[in-house]
């Protein structure tokens, strides 16, 4: 897909010299998966504190190997 951008060029050097990566398109889809990543993983968040468990359970029964 072709898209135009316009897009901050003191933005980009700094992709550049922190990535390593030579490609503006490169450097897009990189910052487009770590922002999918990051909203992925704030909406886990919402559930803390949601969900039950039981007070009994020992998780690190599971741990010990007979």
């Amino acid at each position: 897909m072709v898209t135009s951008l316009n897009v901050d060029t003191a933005l980009l050097q700094e992709a550049i010299e922190l990535t390593g990566e030579m490609t503006i398109e490169t450097l897009v889809e990189i910052a487009l998966r770590e922002y999918i990543k990051r909203l992925k993983q704030m909406k886990i968040l919402e559930f803390f504190g949601t969900i039950d468990y039981e007070e009994s359970y020992d998780y690190k029964q599971q741990r010990n190997i007979a």
